[in-house]
């Protein structure tokens, strides 16, 4: 079974740089504190290395 990333919005998007936001939104982080469960892609360790100020991501099975 492939892993998967637990992903957490744990610092606001408000005052952030648009790309910042576009990758947030593109992870499916709308709100604080609010996890969403991805696939440990290549693409999306990018996207959390991007934003990795913002977010707390934990490996999950």
């Amino acid at each position: 079974m492939a892993s998967r990333l637990k992903i957490t919005l744990v610092r606001s998007m408000v005052g952030r740089p648009e790309k910042h936001r576009k990758v947030l939104r593109g992870m499916g982080l709308t709100r604080m504190h609010k996890t969403v469960e991805l696939d440990d892609t290549p693409a999306i360790r990018g996207m959390a290395n991007k934003v990795s100020h913002l977010v707390r991501v934990e490996e999950s099975q």
